[in-house]
């Protein structure tokens, strides 16, 4: 089968798109025929050798998938031609990919294969971040730095979603800014504009209930500013490439929280947990909930996807197509 393998940590160009062994119906996994792999951006990360998860070359990147069911264990539950998601296993830029039944999901009816995988990760961390993390109630304010960006597009729709009465969207790129109002965000700002001043000027000088925190780096600090009493902020990931430190006292006189946010770890902690929030993201689905046009790249095109996630080129999600 063809598959993009990692030959050199050197970023996007150390990967290529060549043959590589079929994968084993054996081990009681299910066997997905790929229809499309999600890019995001440890994947690129993993490229570099700079992800928390340090991997030799040769290897097969990319840890969303979604497609048709090949081959599945009889007690499974899953049946051979069925749509289904996965995550959280590496292999999936590949035309097949084995994967434990524990990380296998049913794909919504609602959403075609591209529109499955860009709701995995993405999606389904923001559902956990806000219903689980941060237990959103209707009529909070949220607050999304990075909106424009992969996780941050599910921010936003998922907390305009979830009954949020204000979402304020923020970007540091002056294109992006139609984009993040098209999907619902009631305020967009320039993260190099006084952005904390206007939150406070659009939430009459309360700052908002929570915010979703995915680049980290200096906006970090902003961001604690930009909170209200009883205040959450939601650390996500680090995308500016820094991990910010803080000063608890800002804790302590603010009376606001810093939350982490690891769904995956979620998961492997919390058996069974994986059912429980797709069912809720399902749900807003089921609703109405549609995640934008991803972007698509044939698979063999894997490079030039990953080379544009690192220069900042993309808008929502990234998808690779066998």
């Amino acid at each position: 089968m063809k598959a993009c393998v990692v030959q050199k940590l050197s970023g996007p160009s150390g990967m290529v798109y060549t043959d590589v062994d079929d994968v084993s119906d054996g081990g009681g996994n299910i066997v997905i025929e790929v229809r499309a792999a999600g890019v995001c951006f440890p994947d690129l990360l993993l490229t570099k050798g700079k992800y928390q998860l340090k991997l030799s070359p040769p290897f097969v990147p990319g840890m969303e998938t979604a497609g048709v069911v090949r081959s599945a264990p009889a007690e499974s539950g899953f049946r051979v031609g069925e749509r289904v998601s996965a995550f959280g296993v590496l292999g999936c830029y590949a035309e097949r990919v084995a994967v434990p039944v524990s990380n296998v999901i049913r794909s919504p009816d609602e959403l075609d294969d591209a529109e499955a995988v860009s709701l995995l990760v993405n999606y389904n961390t923001m559902y956990f971040a806000l219903s689980r993390r941060a237990v959103m109630r209707p009529g909070q304010t949220v607050l999304v730095l990075g909106a424009a960006g992969g996780v941050g597009t599910a921010a936003v729709q998922i907390a305009k979603a979830m009954g949020a009465s204000q979402v304020i969207g923020v970007v540091h790129r002056e294109s992006a800014m139609d984009y993040v109002a098209a999907l619902g965000a009631d305020q967009v700002l320039h993260l190099a504009r006084g952005w904390v001043d206007k939150v406070h000027e659009h939430t009459n000088g309360q700052g908002v209930d929570i915010v979703v925190d995915p680049v980290g780096g200096r906006a970090f600090d902003d961001a604690i500013r930009a909170l209200a009493i009883d205040g959450k902020l939601l650390v996500i990931g680090f995308a500016a490439g820094s991990i910010p430190t803080l000063t608890v006292n800002q804790l302590l006189l603010r009376n606001v929280g810093v939350l982490g946010v690891a769904w995956g770890e979620y998961l492997n902690k919390v058996p069974g947990s994986a059912v429980q929030f797709s069912a809720g993201l399902n749900q807003l689905v089921a609703l109405g909930l549609k995640p934008p046009p991803p972007q698509r790249y044939p698979l063999s095109e894997a490079r030039a996807a990953l080379e544009t996630l690192d220069a900042g080129g993309v808008l929502g999600k990234v998808v690779l197509e066998p």
